[in-house]
């Protein structure tokens, strides 16, 4: 019984967290929120299981192979580059669509990818969430939340997908509810869309040269979550 209560602790927290990281506006969510206006809420919810499945990988590895994550994290410099670049040309393709109105997809979102996949291309280039998970997962290895066992790391990663997809899932039905209950301008949704890609593209510029360089958080994180790792064996 006690067993039990531990795996469903595992379950809430790891929900709850990937939740609340997920509510803030973001890369992710906007463009869950973007595929759902332009292609309907089933679309949007393809876009979601994609990004899902790549955050329960790289929480997986964040618990499974913390040290070839250290050892490659210079390689997080040119992921921040290319999420940067990838916003920009989502912002550009929302202040398209919203000066030429066409019903075909956006720039962007007229890629070949079905959407679950695109999901998965978006959220694979998103190394913040590496040192994200990073220091979590330490809170509740200190915590004795969570316990060095696969059955706990199962129960963690289903957790966090649940999350994940509840939080994107509220983007996805409010685009949804934009479009079909408030006679939303698509002039108005796609530029505010573009704002959001916008602001987000030039916060990403001021932390990659204000912020502690993503490397070396990640190096840090990562040596903190060994320790707390260790603890717990």
């Amino acid at each position: 019984m006690a067993k039990r209560w531990g795996l469903l602790k595992v379950v809430f927290w790891g929900a709850l967290i990937s939740l609340l990281g997920t509510l803030p506006l973001g890369t992710l969510n906007v463009a869950a929120m973007q595929v759902s206006i332009s292609e309907g809420w089933l679309q949007g919810i393809y876009f979601s299981l994609g990004v899902a499945l790549v955050e329960i990988l790289y929480v997986r590895l964040s618990i499974t192979a913390v040290n070839w994550i250290m050892k490659n994290s210079r390689l997080l410099r040119y992921m921040e580059w290319a999420g940067v670049f990838i916003v920009c040309l989502l912002a550009f393709a929302s202040f398209y669509a919203a000066f030429h109105p066409t019903p075909q997809k956006s720039f962007v979102l007229q890629s070949q990818l079905p959407n679950f996949f695109l999901g998965i291309s978006l959220s694979a280039i998103n190394p913040l969430q590496i040192p994200f998970w990073f220091g979590w997962t330490t809170v509740l290895f200190t915590k004795k939340i969570l316990r060095h066992q696969p059955m706990y790391y199962n129960m963690y990663i289903i957790g966090i997908g649940i999350g994940t997809l509840s939080g994107l899932g509220i983007f996805v039905a409010g685009g949804h509810y934009l479009v079909n209950n408030l006679s939303a301008s698509q002039f108005w949704l796609n530029f505010v869309i573009g704002a959001v890609f916008a602001i987000t593209a030039v916060i990403l510029v001021v932390k990659i040269y204000i912020a502690k360089p993503l490397a070396q958080r990640v190096e840090q994180a990562g040596i903190q979550l060994e320790n707390a790792e260790s603890g717990d064996r």
